[in-house]
């Protein structure tokens, strides 16, 4: 928490932020529109098969969250979590790789809002056959305007932003009961009906591609977690950072299994229904037309491409919040560890991560044999979704230790299977990601993700003196000795801040 008259984030955030940063993350109409068709990739029919394992998996693991936060407060989310918990050094990795996760994140959602701006604009008639660099042009403004919002907030952007989510939300759900009920009636184009078949994969469909449309489910829920990164900004933090992050997962684990099933059999669940499916630029925007007007998917599509936009800053924003707290611990309160001073936000970090991600969207479109946005939606969401599995699986060990072998929260002793239960999920989607090993392009995702994490490892091992750097910074803002380092020298400035904070 930063002391009277220094530069520091300003502790100012109710719940309600802390919620809208979670929603904004997960970006659930957005999501819903886009995420599903990299799972029927794999998945066939099963998408709202891999979206049921992915929320089990996600409600199991936000029970770690909760607890974590309960007693933990820092703008370094899983950094602080993991480092306190189980050392430093595999509090940088858990950091660097959720850092990781968003900035990849920052590609997705980019390319999303550019990929959805140029359907509705076609859709209306603005920009006629727009051509296939068309996408990145609107990635590239929403990467600018993103960077803006992040380094001066405007003080009612966020409420816009959750203001145009909610609607878009509420006008999917509308449309998802529209669908529903003429998919019960038996009035349905095209001669839909209800059906059970999408919660079972089809004949031909492999565990391992079932497990690799499961990545999408995780996709889809990522951000959940985002009120982690609002620790040391929050009113309130050990209260409602927990609150928020339970509520979202909750949320988003209704909200996903509905509306994926409501999809895919108002595409219809046969092949025909599948490749269509899968082709779709816009879901919901496609069933709005199809199942109530025209008008209804133009709405959808705009509301999403706000939705891909708000998510692009969502994830700019936590990602410039763990860049900051890792880089802070590191060298102090200068270069990008540095608060504005006048806005009170990581302006430098947040520069960084903006320009790294554009440099992901150019090093994508280089290799790729036809440069697409949905390509940079595709490859960047399954790379930066692999490393937070990994992340997860941290997050989890660390909360066993911290509840279960050290006793820092009073909980019983039953509940250590919740954590346990999570870690099988997360692995097992790890294994058959990796298990058989995929082919094509699909088998650089692995590598990238392995690369990304890899440096971290490297660094802390060869950078042992950084390691107890970190480690000082933590016990002084958190409280705690840190469990890899017998003795930690903590500078008189980091002791003073965790005087405060306490």
């Amino acid at each position: 928490m930063a002391v009277e008259g220094t530069p520091g984030l300003k502790r100012s955030l109710s719940i309600w932020a802390a919620v809208g940063l979670s929603v904004a993350l997960m970006a659930p109409s957005m999501a819903a529109n886009i995420n599903p068709q990299g799972s029927s990739t794999y998945a066939g029919r099963a998408v709202p098969l891999t979206f049921l394992i992915a929320a089990v998996g996600v409600l199991l693991v936000s029970y770690s969250f909760v607890r974590l936060c309960q007693y933990f407060h820092h703008s370094g989310s899983v950094y602080a979590f993991v480092g306190a918990t189980l050392g430093p050094r595999t509090g940088v990795v858990a950091g660097w790789g959720l850092l990781g996760t968003y900035t990849f994140y920052a590609v997705v959602t980019s390319a999303a809002a550019g990929i959805f701006g140029t359907a509705f604009l076609q859709e209306v008639g603005i920009w006629h056959n727009p051509p296939t660099w068309a996408p990145f042009v609107l990635l590239a403004v929403a990467l600018l305007v993103a960077l803006v919002l992040a380094i001066m907030p405007v003080r009612r952007g966020g409420h816009v932003l959750l203001t145009v989510e909610g609607t878009t939300v509420a006008l999917i759900l509308i449309v998802t009961a529209v669908v529903l009920v003429r998919l019960l009636a038996g009035n349905a184009p095209g001669g839909h009906t209800f059906t059970w078949s999408v919660f079972t994969v089809a004949p031909g469909t492999s565990s391992s591609g079932l497990f690799l449309g499961v990545v999408f489910g995780f996709l889809s829920f990522a951000g959940f977690e985002a009120a982690a990164t609002l620790g040391e900004e929050a009113r309130r933090p050990t209260r409602d950072i927990p609150r928020a992050i339970f509520g979202v997962a909750v949320f988003g684990g209704v909200y996903f299994v509905v509306v994926t099933a409501v999809e895919m059999m108002g595409f219809g669940a046969n092949a025909a229904g599948v490749k269509a499916f899968t082709s779709s630029p816009s879901l919901l925007g496609d069933l709005g037309s199809t199942y109530v007007g025209h008008w209804v998917g133009d709405l959808i599509t705009l509301g999403t491409t706000f939705s891909a936009f708000g998510c692009c800053l969502a994830c700019v924003v936590g990602g410039a919040r763990l860049l900051y707290a890792l880089s802070r611990d590191t060298a102090g309160p200068r270069g990008l560890g540095q608060s504005h001073s006048r806005w009170g936000t990581p302006a430098w970090a947040t520069l960084v991560v903006v320009v790294a991600t554009g440099v992901i969207v150019g090093i994508q479109a280089a290799v790729a044999a036809s440069p697409a946005a949905f390509n940079s939606f595709l490859w960047s969401g399954t790379i930066g979704t692999l490393i937070l599995l990994v992340v997860y699986v941290l997050a989890s060990i660390g909360c066993i230790i911290l509840v279960f072998v050290r006793h820092k929260l009073p909980v019983p002793t039953w509940q250590i299977i919740i954590p346990i239960a999570g870690l099988v999920v997360l692995g097992y989607t790890l294994y058959r990601n990796v298990i058989p090993y995929p082919t094509g392009d699909s088998a650089w995702f692995p590598v990238v993700a392995g690369v990304w994490l890899a440096v971290a490892v490297v660094a802390v091992i060869v950078a042992a003196g950084t390691a107890r750097k970190l480690g000082a910074a933590l016990a002084a803002r958190e409280g705690i000795k840190a469990p890899d380092e017998t003795e930690v020298q903590v500078p008189s400035q980091l002791a003073a801040a965790g005087d405060e904070a306490s």
